[in-house]
């Protein structure tokens, strides 16, 4: 692997702001995307906050992180020998770009050379059999040695034995809690080597967060983000890997199985994928096969990184576009295209709405752009 990219990179007054912004609670990579745009800065954005939040209906305002705060992450990540890289950065995973709503800053310990490999990411049951641990190494050391990475997530059994098979070639771990307290323990070793050898620790979440059982779905959507294709090689039928074959398909990645004995759960859920449609796998060739007319193409390019053009002269929405909009919502999904062609109102008034609600707590977003309203008990 090669040394340092060349390319854009945020000043360290912008990355300051940006991680202030991105810890801002209700503030995810949609919203932040929308305040970039509309304010031009994340240091304009943070201004604006509190009053977009009572705007969109807030009960009280949340804590904005102070700037001591963000350089208290800072220096912790410095310490950990890691840093944050923002999205636009030659450092940051090129597929991770092309996913919905990626995440603005990544904290990542490592090489970022290894982000520039086409990657194939494998997963699977932490219960894993002895054969399964056997197949998930080698099937990471024959991609390595292809010139692919391997992305997984740390956990116990087939992501363990993926990433040890492909520690001489690149790996990527990703964690569903902060840099620094990775999950489980006894994996601490490995993600040191991982990041010694050439590969790459990753994480969204903040230096210190101990990792809960939701944190590890959107664990899971970064490491589909990051690959061309998923293996799963071990999974029972309600299983994690089940969730990240569903967002790489829905990502448009490529979903491969590993097929097992009918008599094992463990390998149910690779036997259903594979009456899904998904890509039967015995060898690495099968994977190779059909990767090869993907691994030379280039992910789209994104703009330089620069601060998002000035969007403030567009006036702010009225209290009667407010409620237009909030009477075409529900907690049912519904499209933004949707909203607008209900409303007769233009997509950016319907964009300021939707985005003075999501700071204020009474939005969700779904998978495709869908939106609902939080549902709130009486």
């Amino acid at each position: 692997m090669s040394g340092p990219a060349a390319g854009p990179r945020l000043s360290d007054r912008q990355r300051l702001s940006w991680l202030r912004l991105i810890r801002t609670p209700n503030v995810g990579p949609a919203s932040f995307r929308e305040l970039i745009n509309r304010f031009g800065s994340a240091e304009a954005a943070l201004e604006m906050l509190p009053e977009l939040m009572i705007s969109g209906g807030a009960n009280r305002i949340v804590r904005i992180p102070t700037i001591a705060e963000a350089e208290t992450e800072l220096e912790a990540a410095r310490r950990a020998g890691a840093r944050f890289v923002g999205i636009g950065e030659a450092d940051y995973p090129a597929l991770l770009k092309t996913m919905d709503n990626p995440p603005p800053l990544l904290a990542v310990k490592g090489e970022g050379a290894v982000f520039r490999l086409p990657a194939v990411a494998i997963v699977g049951a932490r219960n894993a059999s002895l054969a399964g641990i056997k197949m998930a190494r080698m099937l990471a050391a024959d991609l390595g040695r292809d010139g692919y990475a391997i992305v997984s997530g740390l956990a116990r059994g087939i992501d363990t034995a993926a990433h040890q098979g492909s520690l001489s070639t690149g790996t990527v771990g990703v964690l569903a809690g902060g840099l620094d307290v990775p999950y489980p323990p006894e994996n601490i070793g490995l993600c040191d080597e991982i990041a010694e050898r050439g590969g790459a620790i990753v994480s969204e979440m903040p230096f210190g967060w101990q990792p809960r059982a939701q944190d590890f779905p959107r664990r899971n959507r970064l490491v589909a983000g990051m690959a061309l294709g998923l293996v799963v090689v071990e999974a029972a039928q309600r299983s994690g890997s089940l969730i990240s074959a569903r967002l790489a398909n829905e990502m448009g990645r490529l979903v491969f199985a590993v097929p097992g004995s009918p008599l094992d759960p463990r390998a149910a859920g690779c036997n259903a994928l594979l009456k899904d449609g998904a890509t039967l796998v015995t060898e690495a060739a099968d994977v190779l096969g059909a990767l090869a007319p993907l691994a030379g193409t280039r992910p789209p390019r994104t703009a330089p990184l620069a601060e998002a053009p000035d969007l403030s002269a567009m006036p702010p929405p009225g209290e009667n576009e407010r409620a237009d909009v909030l009477e075409a919502l529900g907690p049912t999904q519904v499209g933004v295209d949707e909203i607008i062609r209900h409303t007769g109102l233009s997509a950016a008034q319907i964009a300021m709405v939707l985005l003075e609600l999501d700071l204020a707590g009474r939005l969700e977003r779904h998978a495709g752009g869908n939106v609902s309203l939080v549902f709130e008990r009486s």
